[in-house]
């Protein structure tokens, strides 16, 4: 089996720790609620001299994306922080299913052509055009900084807090930063080529005008806009609508071009052959396994906590679910007091836990 080729943004999350040890780093368990990263709101200092390069050798990079990211103080801990996004969001927007974006089998996952591996594609690479967007407007790179709108210069946009987050840049580097499009007789190249396209048109569709007035009373005498990314959860409920209606896709040569393309077989008793994916379908090639038992793809479904109700039906794969009790304490019966605390009794309640059998 080939590896992955350096396209594969996905193994961001496997950059620089193995596994287990990028497990801990994270601290991850599918439940986190995805929050801004720290130093995004202020301009930070990148990391200079030795530092930097050092980071960028500790990432799994291609010779020519190592020597990109020597040049460009600041990209190192972007990679990082795009690699911290697109997991946090892939585990939540999975968080109910039986593969949940576990970083155990990740690497075997990556050499397939699964949906899933068409979704880690497509949610990298979106993570990583939403993180140096906003890291240029933050001021975390040296080499861009705000969106360019009119008449607003840099400085006067920091200082007025309406600096734009730069996606212009930031589609521009990750172009030159994965390497001239080919075209390739490789199927699953060109799958993964149109995945990761699908995560930048993602990020792109989210990109708003946002204005601010400037007067007496706030009387908009005066308004500046410029550009804001939305939240990078809205771009992860949007790829997993693609998920869900992702195209499975066979190839094709195009004669009059001379090159392989991605086909998407007609459905039965539809009246056309076959039409190639659309610009914003995920792709894949090959039906995903059921991720019920451990496998080299995922550490499979015991153990994994369900809802009676809506999951564990599926989730345990018919092997039934244990019940467990226990006690849990919150705060109950508060009040305001004078002055100004808020007073509460602890309670306990019963609470029923599910988890899926072995």
């Amino acid at each position: 089996m080939r590896p992955p080729p350096a396209l594969a943004l996905a193994a961001l999350c496997l950059l620089a720790l193995p596994a287990a040890a990028a497990a801990a780093y994270f601290g991850l368990t599918g439940r986190e609620v995805l929050t801004p990263f720290p130093g995004l709101g202020t301009a930070v200092a990148p990391a200079q001299g030795g530092a930097h390069l050092k980071q960028c050798d500790l990432l799994k990079l291609s010779r020519r994306q190592k020597q990109l990211c020597r040049r460009e103080p600041g990209l190192a801990e972007t990679l990082q922080d795009a690699a911290h996004l697109s997991l946090l969001e892939c585990q939540f927007q999975f968080r109910h299913e039986r593969w949940n974006c576990s970083l155990e089998g990740r690497t075997g996952l990556l050499k397939r052509g699964f949906k899933e591996t068409a979704f880690l594609y497509a949610v990298s690479s979106a993570a990583l055009t939403h993180t140096l967007a906003r890291a240029c407007s933050a001021g975390r790179m040296e080499r861009c900084t705000c969106d360019d709108s009119p008449g607003l210069e840099s400085r006067q946009a920091w200082q007025w807090g309406v600096c734009g987050d730069n996606l212009k840049y930031s589609t521009k580097f990750l172009s030159n930063f994965l390497g001239p499009k080919r075209g390739s007789k490789d199927l699953r190249a060109r799958a993964d080529a149109h995945n990761t396209h699908v995560g930048i048109k993602a990020v792109k569709s989210g990109l708003r005008t946002t204005c601010k007035c400037h007067g007496v009373s706030g009387s908009c005498a005066v308004r500046t806009c410029w550009k804001q990314l939305s939240p990078f959860r809205e771009t992860g409920q949007a790829l997993k609508l693609r998920y869900d209606s992702a195209v499975k896709v066979s190839s094709a040569t195009n004669e009059a071009l001379g090159r392989l393309e991605l086909w998407a077989p007609a459905r039965p008793g539809s009246p056309t052959k076959g039409l190639a994916p659309r610009s914003g379908d995920l792709v894949y090639m090959e039906d995903s396994p059921s991720f019920c038992r451990p496998s080299k793809y995922s550490p499979g479904t015991a153990g994994r906590a369900c809802s009676r109700e809506a999951s564990c039906s599926s989730l345990c794969c018919g092997r039934g679910y244990d019940t467990q009790s226990r006690l849990v304490a919150f705060s109950c019966h508060c009040q305001v007091q004078w002055c100004c605390y808020v007073e509460c009794q602890q309670c306990v309640q019963e609470e029923l836990l599910y988890t899926c059998k072995h």
